[in-house]
């Protein structure tokens, strides 16, 4: 049979990103490629007894049909926690996701047409970019430095397309690389692209993570027009399988986004949405954060001062005040899909930084996730990958 796929369908069978992860899962291989939470800290007896009463108290109801836009009571958790960090909002303003590609994927399928330009990060989530891509946007990639996107870089991209229509970002430990951008061009940027009318799609799935330097308020903080649509997600600092994402915006935008929803999925599962409710009302959650937070804290620290003390010359890394992942620059000579091969042979592997960028590549760019593997793991990883790189670069030098 041959099938005549949608535009949507990529046009050939190339897959870099799981042709990589499929190779870090040989279990002689040390992966640090996939962006995995630690799962030794899942709250597996608290959420065990979560599941227990509510099949005891709520089994009926919670095993039905429920909301498209979700479990009333956790819209209503969402939204406290969403208050806390500085959004003002009620449970009318939340929609309850299968987790945040599910989000972004809702929000390409009501905003963007194809031949739409999107503006992004340079780089940015591989898998917000193939959605995009799916949906026909035209991608553009705004260049970052250290604290995150350059405002000066953005103006000259609205500039360059003022018939741009969305902006999406991650400004809280970015992925793929680790930084954060200050309060001071949240507001600016917010600013400039409420005035042109743009929309800025505010992806939050590591905000709580964070074990050193201040808080940063939302983007979404700064909105006074509704042009934010601010999503987070329980996956990175509770559990990712039970696939609970959520959306927050304008009422207009929400009126449209139930509906879509709904024709998606009916509503995200529900039994799952009353067991993570029924934890969040018993159990401290900021506890249990600021146990993520520690962990992480020690293994990035870790990570960095291996790097630091083993990596070749000319090889830098990110910094990141918290989050999952080091971004990591070898010399531009360094083509790092060749080098995750010689890594492989090393039985180590890491994400390349091509699948990140939107158009040109920036050469020698590779992430590095640091949460799901301990510290003496780490270490024996680290070793690994500078021996790869000190003999991949002495053979490219040559």
């Amino acid at each position: 049979m041959k099938f005549n796929f949608s535009k949507r369908v990529p046009q050939n069978d190339d897959d870099a990103v799981g042709s990589i992860l499929k190779a870090a899962v040989d279990p002689k291989v040390i992966s640090l490629a996939g962006g995995l939470p630690s799962p030794d800290l899942f709250p597996v007896k608290e959420l065990k007894k979560a599941a227990d009463e509510v099949f005891d108290n709520d089994g009926k109801t919670a095993l039905q049909y429920g909301m498209a836009a979700g479990y009333e009571k956790l819209r209503e958790q969402v939204a406290e926690m969403t208050r806390k960090r500085g959004i003002e909002c009620s449970a009318d303003d939340v929609v309850i996701t299968t987790g945040t590609e599910q989000s972004i994927d809702l929000v390409g399928k009501l905003l963007v047409n194809p031949g739409d330009t999107v503006l992004v990060e340079k780089p940015t989530y591989l898998c917000t970019l193939d959605v995009l891509r799916s949906y026909g946007a035209k991608l553009v990639g705004v260049d970052m430095d250290e604290h995150g996107m350059r405002m000066d870089a953005l103006k000259k991209a609205l500039d360059e397309h003022p018939d741009a229509k969305l902006l999406y970002t991650i400004p809280n430990f970015q992925n793929p690389t680790g930084r954060t951008m200050p309060n001071a061009r949240r507001e600016e940027m917010e600013k400039m692209l409420a005035e042109r009318n743009i929309v800025i799609l505010e992806d939050d799935p590591y905000g709580k993570v964070r074990y050193s330097g201040k808080d940063q308020y939302p983007v979404k903080h700064f909105d006074h027009t509704g042009n934010v649509i601010y999503q987070s997600s329980f996956s990175k600092f509770l559990v990712p399988g039970l696939r609970l994402g959520w959306i927050v915006a304008d009422p207009a935008f929400i009126k449209r986004l139930v509906p879509m929803k709904q024709s998606t999925d009916l509503h995200s599962d529900n039994l799952s949405q009353y067991v993570v409710s029924r934890y969040l009302a018993e159990n401290d959650i900021q506890k249990h954060v600021d146990q993520i937070c520690a962990l992480y804290k020690k293994r990035a620290e870790t990570m960095m001062k291996e790097l630091d003390e083993k990596a070749p010359k000319g090889v830098t890394h990110s910094n990141p005040e918290g989050g999952m992942f080091l971004w990591v620059k070898a010399p531009e000579s360094v083509n790092t899909v060749d080098l995750f091969k010689e890594c492989i042979k090393h039985h180590v592997a890491f994400v390349p930084g091509a699948p990140f960028y939107p158009g040109k590549v920036t050469q020698g760019t590779f992430r590095l996730n640091f949460s799901n593997a301990d510290s003496k793991t780490i270490k024996i990883a680290i070793d690994r990958l500078c021996d790869a790189l000190n003999e991949f670069m002495k053979t490219t030098s040559k």
